[in-house]
């Protein structure tokens, strides 16, 4: 019999709010945390909004010697992972060092340093790039300074998924604990990605929303005028905890791990094969790895980015795999509030999928005003709804045709 994984440490940094219990609640109270950016220059930019992190601090968490030397999505996700930590009441005085491990994703991890040292080299010449550019912008370094951050010597790495890497990552996390690799693995995703070169990037691809005259209104999931999607950054960190464990030292348990699928389109580098057929096998592994029937599901939180293509294919999957059941789940995409953090939405929608199991409340889709016909499922439009989760599905898919779907239950 396999190893149970429970989760028993959660910490977020958002666009909305960098401690979990405020996202929550600004979350259910249809808050939006969209807005003008206000760290990047936006004068000669096409699309000038997002889900940006302001007012950053890293005060209290990181000696600031030590925060000059990462790079802002890995701060974002040491922050969130000492939050993670300290909920949990995890004392690593007393764990075994070799057993704990740290798998953090990210989709393209420290592209500001990229941007600045880039620019350093062009105008100033190379003796004049930094010599931190390489551990400040490779990709593994969140993940390896919050193993050393805390001492951490099990297993150490990187997932890169793109918008998939945070779920692959707690997949990755859940089997190394279910196989007796590690006893507790700190895990999730990171991004800080509201940057120029991103930002332009993504505009000049006409992925993203230009609803300039309503940056609020511009994330909307699912809705018929939906037409693109909202940059945004943050992390989602969880702890990810052997079950006997957990219970051996009396921690506080959010929910259980039950089952991880993953899949690739084959087919397109930037859009989904349009009738979701990976993203349906990504589900149908992870609900056969869970050992769960469809119909145990109650609530989905969608990947729902508010692409024209991207959502049409979702539902579509989401009606393969689960047949009439479909039309009796909630479903939501929490990207209307919080924008999309790519690398790292899978960790945050992780956390929200647990407080849903948790509080019997599945959050809102705000700006859904006016469905989309071929997106006729339950996606919670604009209002909280009381119901009974027991089981929850999370779904995150990613460009290069990355598929990766998280089931979890509540511990009774």
């Amino acid at each position: 019999m396999s190893r149970r994984v429970v989760v028993t440490g959660l910490g977020a940094v958002t666009s909305l709010a960098s401690k979990v219990d405020a996202l929550w609640s600004g979350v259910l109270e249809g808050q939006s945390g969209i807005h003008e950016f206000q760290n990047i220059r936006i004068d000669d930019m096409k699309v000038r909004f997002g889900g940006e992190v302001t007012d950053w601090s890293t005060d209290g968490y990181i000696p600031p010697k030590e925060a000059k030397r990462v790079e802002l999505f890995t701060q974002f996700a040491m922050v969130a992972a000492i939050d993670a930590v300290k909920d949990s009441g995890l004392d690593f005085e007393k764990e075994d060092a070799f057993r704990c491990g740290t798998v953090i994703g990210s989709g393209v991890g420290g592209i500001n340093e990229i941007e600045l040292q880039t620019s350093r080299l062009v105008l100033k010449g190379p003796d004049k790039v930094s010599p931190f550019t390489i551990p400040k912008l490779m990709l593994n370094a969140a993940s390896g300074h919050v193993s050393i951050h805390y001492g951490l010597r099990g297993p150490n790495f990187a997932t890169a998924t793109a918008c998939a890497s945070a779920t692959n990552a707690m997949g990755s996390a859940f089997k190394l604990i279910q196989r007796n690799a590690a006893d507790l693995v700190i895990t999730g995703g990171s991004e800080a990605a509201c940057s120029r070169m991103a930002v332009a990037g993504f505009a000049n691809m006409k992925a993203l929303s230009d609803r300039h005259d309503d940056p609020t209104g511009a994330s909307r999931p699912f809705d018929a005028d939906r037409d693109g999607f909202v940059l945004a950054e943050g992390a989602g960190i969880l702890v990810f905890e052997e079950y006997e464990h957990a219970k051996a030292r009396g921690a506080q348990i959010y929910g259980e791990v039950l089952g991880y699928g993953a899949s690739g389109d084959g087919g397109h580098i930037t859009q989904p094969n349009p009738e979701g057929i990976g993203a349906g096998r990504a589900m149908s592994e992870a609900l056969a790895d869970a050992s769960l029937d469809g119909d145990k599901i109650d609530y989905i939180n969608a990947h729902g980015t508010s692409t024209p293509l991207g959502d049409k294919a979702e539902t579509g999957a989401i009606k393969r795999v689960f047949g009439d059941h479909a039309y009796q789940l909630s479903v939501s995409s929490t990207k209307s509030q919080l924008g999309h953090m790519l690398g790292a939405s899978g960790g945050v929608e992780a956390i929200l999928s647990l407080k849903a199991l948790s509080t019997g409340v599945i959050p809102p889709t705000i700006n859904l005003e006016t469905p989309d016909p071929e997106c006729d499922l339950d996606y919670t439009p604009n209002t909280p709804k009381e119901r009974d989760v027991n089981y929850a599905l999370s779904n995150s898919f990613g460009f290069g045709g990355h598929n990766a779907s998280l089931v979890m239950g509540r511990v009774e």
